[in-house]
């Protein structure tokens, strides 16, 4: 019986062990669960995997009945255990990378979980990077991590990356229908590598070398920040010249080639796109490259919370009112509709400047019960009538599904839209973008 790294892929028999278990991670492990591998979901955070061991998700994308249904397989095991490790053929590391206070790539996790894995390192396992980071972080960081004088990779051991393409909240794709972009560090390791995730999606797309393929993603997450901040520049112009940019943008829409719409908003979150182009902007000065067109467009998108606590102010103005002491009321903390995740959140930076002036600030979100900015702690309320009527100025911050639109129009005093969420409602009570 061939018991090769490859055979052993293609006949599902390989244990596979994901590293992270988040908006990434969790997902992913959980697929190939369903596609019949044993998979070791390992994360550091006593408190997840105590969760997902008990059949509770703390992602809204993961039902309860899919964990359910994994833990029942016996194919899925939440561990903070680091043996597991040592115990599988495939090794896929999902950790975050986020950006230092002085927004320089902050690569501690990747590390740290690139050392975990050497130290448990056994011949023929195939490692593969899916965090999103610069071009040459594969080698140049796990590679010398993991190779020794007689651990050779491509022949005791396998290296690749294979950008993570998860739409947090999006329902349009499912897993299996994107494409799978992997580049590895030879042949042998992208020959592997293909083979592994050939099991959970209809398409690889196998590219020349792990570079490629970091850049690749790089590239996707810079082109929706080049261009959001292209519409929300558009949008600040249009706003001077009382052009309403939500109806140019749907009329430039009917357009069937040669251009694809982009919406403008009240700023960039999440875990990529506002952090992605730093990394890429960090590792072109070693090259002596400005990144001019990516710096440009993180001032334009970083500027948006300041320019929406000033439509709130000219609102309220209008109403004979001062944004000090006013009740300002913001729906929404989540990054973008319908998941539970505030990282780098709009709604955060919007929150913290409209408590520098001096309101009183309530926040409502479907999702996020609570989080923190700065020592500033937003604990959602429950959305009523009366929560509505006596607030000076709603402001709609993310469009989640949950929100009855028709409640909120007919209670709320006032309302500033930075979704175009309450488009066709009528009303002088409505303040768009």
């Amino acid at each position: 019986m061939d018991t090769s790294p490859l055979a052993k892929i293609e006949q599902g028999t390989a244990k596979i062990t994901i590293v992270g278990l988040g908006y990434v991670g969790l997902p992913l492990a959980l697929t190939f669960a369903e596609a019949g591998f044993f998979v070791s979901a390992f994360d550091t955070d006593a408190t997840k995997v105590a969760r997902l061991s008990a059949g509770e998700s703390y992602i809204l994308d993961v039902t309860s009945e899919r964990l359910a249904a994994a833990l029942t397989s016996g194919r899925f095991n939440p561990t903070t255990e680091e043996c597991c490790h040592g115990s599988a053929e495939v090794i896929i590391i999902c950790v975050p990378t986020p950006l230092t206070a002085t927004k320089n790539p902050d690569l501690s996790f990747v590390t740290s979980a690139g050392a975990r894995v050497a130290r448990n390192l056994k011949r023929g396992q195939l490692i593969i990077l899916e965090s999103t980071t610069y071009p040459g972080t594969t080698e140049e960081l796990l590679l010398p991590l993991m190779a020794t004088e007689a651990r050779k990779v491509g022949i005791d051991f396998y290296l690749a990356f294979s950008p993570e393409r998860i739409d947090p909240g999006g329902r349009s794709h499912q897993f299996h229908e994107v494409p799978k972009v992997v580049g590895g560090v030879t042949t042998e390791c992208t020959r592997l590598a293909t083979a592994v995730y050939s099991k959970v999606v209809d398409k690889v797309v196998p590219v020349s070398s792990t570079r490629v393929a970091e850049m690749a993603k790089l590239l996707e997450n810079i082109f929706r920040s080049v261009n959001i901040a292209l519409v929300n520049e558009l949008m600040l112009l249009c706003d001077r010249m009382r052009v309403d940019v939500w109806e140019v943008i749907e009329a430039a829409a009917t357009k069937p080639y040669g251009y694809m719409k982009f919406l403008p908003g009240p700023g960039l979150g999440g875990h990529c796109i506002p952090i992605d182009p730093f990394y890429l902007s960090w590792k072109a000065k070693e090259y002596d490259f400005d990144t001019r067109f990516i710096e440009l467009s993180g001032e334009v998108n970083r500027a948006m919370p300041q320019y929406v606590v000033s439509k709130i102010s000219e609102a309220l103005n209008t109403r004979r009112k001062s944004l000090n002491d006013s009740t300002v009321l913001l729906l929404g903390l989540a990054y973008k509709a319908d998941v539970n995740d505030a990282r780098e959140s709009p709604s955060l930076t919007v929150a913290e400047l409209v408590k520098q002036q001096q309101a009183r600030l309530i926040v409502n979100d479907p999702h996020v019960a609570t989080t923190r900015v700065d020592g500033l702690v937003l604990t959602s309320v429950p959305l009523t009538e009366t929560l509505l009527r006596e607030a000076d100025c709603v402001v709609l911050m993310t469009n989640h599904a949950a929100y009855d639109y028709h409640f909120i129009a007919r209670h709320a005093q006032l309302i500033v839209d930075t979704r175009n969420a309450f488009a066709g409602y009528k009303g002088d009570n409505i303040v768009k973008l």
